[in-house]
């Protein structure tokens, strides 16, 4: 797979958790698919990924499950 930034070869995918909103409206999406370019440094997400972190944002309510939280600042 090619990087859609430089071209070149050898992107690697990584699976990260992203956050969206904040306070009772945070939502949390872990695994979500991160292309990551060794030779330029870019990190982007694809098409296909972004549509479905917004259906999974509109239809939260059947995706999300209640977890507890620890949250801290840095300083």
């Amino acid at each position: 797979m090619a990087c859609d930034i430089c071209g070149k070869g050898g992107v690697r995918i990584r699976k990260v958790a992203r956050t969206y909103g904040k306070g009772k409206n945070l939502l949390v999406i872990e695994n979500v698919p991160v292309v990551t370019c060794p030779h330029c440094g870019e990190s982007y997400l694809e098409a296909n990924t972004l549509h479905e972190i917004e259906r999974i944002k509109q239809q939260r309510k059947g995706f999300a499950h209640e977890r507890p939280v620890a949250v801290a600042n840095f300083r």
